[in-house]
């Protein structure tokens, strides 16, 4: 088990019923009925929408012969990187920028990683000597060069 939850870490524990489920060839509905559950809780959970809880991960895996906690432990590893992706979603003071830079957007949305080169070029055209200041306290002195040099060569 434990070399499976290594390759599992971080997927929804539904995806991984979901799977368990087709390659038994078992329909959702009718398993669900089999272990007196609502199909339609199944079947939220099977999408990720919604948590496994210990009451059904324990009569899924009763049913299904998986040991004991596998969908528990699962649903925690899933918890753990759902919480990573949260903490790791850091922005810089948006107090000190003004949402007017973003007009086309919410700055709430921006994926402060992702956007970065979009940002910075933004933050550098239009922004104010606080609001570059922030950024570059933000992503380092280093990859604001870094994308300024790149758009002068472009």
């Amino acid at each position: 088990m434990k070399g499976q939850i290594d390759i599992l870490k971080g997927i929804h524990p539904g995806f991984v019923l979901e799977r368990e489920l087709e390659k038994r060839n078992i329909r959702k509905g009718s398993f669900a009925l089999q272990i007196q559950e609502y199909p339609q809780t199944l079947s939220t959970i099977t999408k990720g929408r919604r948590d496994m809880n210990i009451g059904l991960a324990l009569k899924i895996e009763h049913v299904l012969g998986i040991e004991e906690g596998f969908f528990m432990i699962l649903q925690v590893y899933y918890d753990i990187e759902q919480e990573k992706k949260k903490q790791n979603n850091a922005h810089p003071n948006l107090s000190l920028i003004r949402p007017i830079l973003f007009w086309d957007t919410k700055m709430e949305k921006l994926d402060w990683k992702k956007q970065r080169r979009a940002i910075i070029k933004r933050i550098f055209e239009r922004g104010n000597t606080i609001e570059k200041n922030e950024i570059t306290r933000f992503y380092g002195k280093e990859a604001i060069v870094k994308v300024l040099n790149s758009t002068k060569h472009a």
